[in-house]
């Protein structure tokens, strides 16, 4: 993976966001991580059948534009960068605003498993706001529960396995944390609870939530390293015990911390178009996951729910050259730090060793 090997846009814009198409099969000359050109020919697979595992994305943020309409909504405009954070959560806002009832949330869910399915997901860690929409709408256990149903329903129809993250935003009191907690320990399906939302905000408030929660079984992942420094991922670690760091892009302005997370294996969820339209990094061309990886860090391509795991993996190719094997390589580090049990790892494991040399 390299940006100098091989720079392609996949729209006329200069961030490089668009809709990317998964071409048919054939074969090109790969460059390689570091910028070398590789002198064998390398087949390219479809993409969409390569299996995956998906860590990083908002529920709230794949509901389909039609959907969207039929709840009497306007859809964003689809790869339309943000002006700042504040305008991505508003409009985040809105798009839970619109969901009033069971059949709402149960719905978005759903559809989330035929998305996901169609793009080669096989297992999807979810994120859900579940205590917001609650209180929102006075009942703190429909919400969730309506999602899980979907979820199931979607398992069972689209042959996908999924899990929920219940997260919080940094900016409510600890209070709705232990709202949330324990409406997660009520749910098997639930497996781990986390913070997103302005990482100026400390983790610290929060740390006998986190604590109470390692007791019930739960894990933590927390968003850091997005827009704050080094500092909101190193907080992230100590006083929230992180299993995985949604974003952690700006990692590498501290080795040590780099060295920590390699040291032990520290899986990043790296959502490279969502950092773009974000404003947090100029273009994909510019963007660090190349220079993650070659730090020795544990890397996993995610969506952030902005676009389609199928397409990043797509950009992944044009924009910073990867060879499938790289891309391989990068589907099996979602698995791999995932929490999903061993046989499910071990499964997608084996399809995606059968993707590679087919």
């Amino acid at each position: 993976m390299a940006l100098k090997g091989r720079r392609v846009s996949v729209m006329s814009g200069g961030s490089g966001i668009g809709e990317a198409r998964a071409p048919a099969p054939s074969r090109v000359v790969i460059p390689s991580w570091r910028g070398r050109r590789l002198p064998r020919v390398l087949p390219v697979r479809d993409l969409r059948l390569l299996p995956k595992a998906h860590l990083h994305t908002h529920l709230e943020s794949t509901v389909r534009p039609a959907t969207i309409r039929e709840l009497g909504g306007e859809p964003p405009v689809q790869d339309r960068p943000f002006t700042d954070f504040r305008e991505f959560a508003d409009q985040r806002a809105r798009v839970r605003a619109l969901l009033r009832d069971h059949g709402h949330f149960r719905r978005i869910a759903e559809e989330f498993c035929q998305d996901e399915a169609a793009q080669g997901v096989r297992y999807a860690e979810v994120t859900f706001t579940a205590a917001a929409h609650g209180e929102r709408l006075g009942d703190p256990d429909m919400p969730l529960e309506a999602v899980l149903e979907g979820l199931a329903a979607g398992a069972e129809r689209y042959g996908i396995q999924t899990r929920v993250i219940v997260d919080h935003s940094r900016r409510r009191p600890a209070d709705r944390l232990w709202r949330s907690l324990t409406l997660a320990t009520r749910h098997p399906q639930v497996i781990a609870i986390g913070l997103a939302g302005d990482e100026a905000y400390p983790a610290a408030p929060f740390a006998e939530v986190f604590q109470a929660a390692r007791e019930a079984g739960l894990h933590l992942v927390h968003h850091a390293g997005e827009t704050a420094g080094p500092a909101s991922v190193w907080e992230a670690l100590t006083v929230g015990h992180a299993e995985r760091i949604g974003h952690g892009i700006r990692v590498l302005e501290d080795p040590d911390l780099v060295a920590e997370l390699r040291g032990r294996r520290v899986p990043l969820e790296v959502c490279p178009s969502s950092n773009v339209l974000l404003g947090l990094v100029p273009s994909l061309a510019e963007h660090p996951l190349p220079r993650l990886v070659e730090a020795g860090l544990t890397v996993t391509l995610n969506t952030d729910g902005e676009t389609s795991l199928a397409a990043e993996f797509q950009r992944a190719r044009e924009i910073f050259g990867c060879s499938d094997a790289e891309l391989a390589t990068l589907a099996r580090a979602s698995v791999e730090g995932s929490f999903a049990p061993a046989e499910v790892k071990a499964r997608i494991g084996a399809e995606i060793s059968r993707w590679l040399s087919g």
